[in-house]
């Protein structure tokens, strides 16, 4: 393999890393403050690609032929209609369970995702979509290609990323989140309204959620199982990095991401998910917890 096909891997990676990144984000969030995986995690990314796609169209169709203008209202759309239905269910289904077992909430949200890939697959079908998106040479750089797109999706992880971190790290409520999933106990008795953050948790995962399955169809096609395609690499990175560990889920979806397309040389591109669960058991074995986990956080 020469050191340009390396680079080229490498970098092809780290972009599907990144879109991996944003679900194992919300993933990881909902685990550490609500305790239990959100299922429903890929078809809100599938729900939030379907609505780019139809927001652009409009755009379109309303004279607005620039890619870039049409591309950011169908994005901050998918943005929107993800944190909708995550408050939505949120409000409507997991709040009820929240004293129930984790096994209640899982089973809801298993439930949930069928049935909003039910709902796509009647309104739209199962016709794959595409966005409108200019078909353009990769740019080359001694052997190392690079599509526009890919750059542009990268830049969008990454802000969007560093946007949640900062708001997790500096903000009051962002602050308050860390404190409830370290100790949601002692959160509650030190007087934190739990309700109110609980409203922003959910929003900001489904936004995530939607801007994941953006980015996963303006790579590949949108259909009603792109967010099946997304929904268990998100999952092996949040347990590679750690549960309940943000920084942990990104690592993971970066590490994943780039084992991934490393292995194409070896099991071909139909395969290569395979690899997320090799890594996942490789991790494991070295470290139950996952690369930023605690301890207490497997038993």
């Amino acid at each position: 393999m020469s050191a340009a096909t390396l680079l080229n891997l490498l970098i092809n990676g780290l972009i599907e890393g990144a879109v991996i990144a944003l679900p194992a984000l919300a993933l990881t969030l909902i685990m550490a403050i609500a305790r239990f995986p959100q299922a429903a995690t890929g078809d809100i990314a599938t729900l939030g690609a379907y609505v780019a796609v139809g927001l652009q169209a409009l755009a379109i169709a309303a004279g607005i032929q620039a890619t870039l203008p049409s591309m950011v209202i169908g994005t901050v759309g998918a943005a929107i209609a993800g944190a909708i239905v995550s408050t939505l269910a949120w409000r409507w289904i997991f709040s009820r369970l929240s004293r129930a077992p984790m096994v209640s909430s899982l089973l809801a949200a298993i439930g949930l995702a069928f049935f909003l890939r039910s709902l796509i697959a009647l309104v739209v079908g199962h016709d794959q979509r595409t966005f409108a998106v200019p078909l353009v040479r990769a740019w080359n750089f001694n052997g190392v290609r690079l599509l526009p797109s890919d750059l542009v999706i990268a830049i969008t992880a990454t802000a969007v990323l560093a946007a949640v971190f900062i708001w997790l790290r500096y903000s009051r409520s962002g602050r308050l989140l860390r404190a409830l999933a370290d100790n949601a106990d002692l959160a509650r008795l030190s007087g934190i309204r739990t309700h109110t953050l609980m409203w922003q948790l959910w929003a900001i995962a489904g936004a995530l959620s939607g801007l994941g399955g953006v980015l996963l169809g303006v790579k590949s096609v949108v259909m009603p199982e792109l967010g099946w395609e997304l929904l268990l690499p998100a999952f092996a990175a949040m347990i590679v990095g750690g549960i309940g560990s943000p920084v942990g889920a990104v690592a993971g979806a970066l590490l994943l991401g780039m084992g991934q397309e490393l292995s194409v040389q070896w099991v071909g591109p139909s395969y290569k998910i395979v690899v997320s669960f090799a890594v996942l058991l490789i991790v494991l074995l070295v470290r139950p917890a996952g690369l930023f986990g605690r301890p207490e956080a497997v038993r």
